[in-house]
């Protein structure tokens, strides 16, 4: 295949990198894991996108998620558009949030009373400022590899122990923010019980994503998320489940459905914002309602529940009930997965395709992988290369390797034949 045209993105980097920081406005865009620079890209459809060059892509990337009925879908765009006809922003309650707020509810048993944000972080940053305040403990703990937003209290690694406090991972983090969080291996639930043993009567909550997506896609037995369960209900803690990329994901509903688990607070965004920036915290009622204007917890802001990420949420949400795609979407998944590992062992290339529902990674690795530390020992050298011969070849896959893929209701058959074509001359 030809050499794809770059050079209007090449000059479209260099400009950005005088005026945005690394020519970006989040990292993992700089390409800095796999090399080289990003496309620019200029539009999108269904499941794919074009960049500045014209170059089309077969998009496994989709706004990190978001994307489950793929690149403008019609029905969200005109429902963006009405709603923005008519204000872009008010600041004052709309009945559309309740609208949003009903269906999200009637899709999570566990969700009572919801409460709409901007972002994923922001959900999070005050789920655990209400956990804190609710059990009247410090205390957090989260599982190492798991990125649940740039909070501070969160961008922590693990100590030299399993029960030591954590240190920053990131510049500009007092260590006394840090020291509120442990990070435990992921998937090892007696290190929560050895945890719990220090620590108990000092931790607020635990926070997990019930299917990894920031290490790449790592699926846990369900007796781990069952043990981090019982050790929170009996220790007095709260459950925390980061459901900002796998709420809506496998199904209307979350990933504690599938596992049969309870949290006691949920987070989502991304796939219940319609592709627009909007997330929501929700839970018990007696939680809930320590937030103000009830209670004493403060968390406000200009933009939550903003009428147009509101309605193309709604939208997005309505049409997933309708329509039901998810059997489809793991149909086509399970194929290309399928591909993908007879590919590598035809072409004699160690890897391990991990997947659940329409998310799924490559790790360049010759053994499973079931945590970050057996993530870590991919082969990020390798996995830049391929996603480069990937992209050269109109396939666009996430510029790092601790990231999962994602396919949308609007991928194709001839889309998968076409990756799969791709990924047998990148092996």
């Amino acid at each position: 295949m030809a050499q794809r045209k770059i050079e209007k993105s090449r000059r479209l980097f260099k400009r950005a990198q005088k005026v945005l920081v690394g020519g970006v406005n989040s990292p993992v865009r700089a390409f800095k894991s796999v090399g080289g620079f990003p496309s620019f890209v200029v539009r999108g459809r269904g499941s794919k996108i074009w960049d500045a060059d014209g170059n089309p892509y077969i998009d496994y990337c989709l706004s990190w998620g978001p994307l489950i009925l793929g690149h403008a879908r019609p029905e969200i765009v005109s429902a963006a558009q009405k709603a923005a006809a008519l204000g872009t922003s008010y600041g004052i309650p709309t009945e559309a949030e309740i609208h949003l707020a009903e269906l999200i509810g009637g899709a999570f048993p566990s969700i009572q009373k919801i409460r709409l944000t901007n972002s994923g972080t922001e959900a999070v940053m005050t789920a655990l400022r209400l956990a804190r305040a609710f059990t009247k403990r410090d205390l957090i703990v989260k599982f190492s590899g798991a990125y649940h937003g740039h909070a501070d209290n969160l961008l922590v690694q693990a100590g030299s122990g399993l029960t030591t406090l954590g240190s920053p991972d990131s510049a500009g983090v007092p260590k006394a923010f840090a020291e509120t969080t442990l990070s435990l291996p992921y998937g090892d639930a007696a290190s929560l019980q050895e945890a719990f043993q220090k620590w108990g009567t000092k931790i607020a909550a635990v926070i997990v994503e019930p299917v990894a997506g920031n290490m790449g896609t790592v699926v846990p037995e369900k007796k781990f998320l069952e043990a981090l369960r019982n050790l929170t209900k009996k220790r007095g803690a709260l459950l925390i489940f980061d459901e900002v990329i796998t709420g809506f994901r496998f199904g209307f509903y979350g990933a504690q459905k599938i596992f049969g688990i309870t949290p006691d607070l949920t987070c989502l965004g991304k796939i219940a914002g319609g592709g627009f920036p909007l997330a929501a915290l929700g839970g018990r009622r007696d939680v809930m309602d320590y937030l103000s204007p009830l209670g004493p917890v403060y968390q406000g802001g200009t933009l939550s529940g903003n009428p147009v990420a509101v309605a193309a949420a709604i939208a997005a949400l309505r049409l997933l009930k309708k329509e039901n795609p998810y059997p489809a979407l793991y149909e086509k998944t399970e194929k290309l997965v399928a591909g993908i590992k007879t590919e590598a062992n035809l072409s004699r290339v160690s890897v391990s395709v991990n997947s659940f529902g329409p998310m799924f990674t490559v790790f360049f690795t010759d053994g499973p992988v079931y945590d970050y530390a057996s993530a870590k020992k991919s082969d990020v050298k390798k996995y830049a290369r391929f996603f480069h011969s990937l992209l050269n070849e109109g396939i666009y896959f996430p510029p790092a390797q601790f990231e999962a893929c994602f396919l949308s209701s609007a991928h194709s058959d001839r889309d998968i034949e076409k990756t799969l074509a791709a990924v047998r001359r990148a092996f």
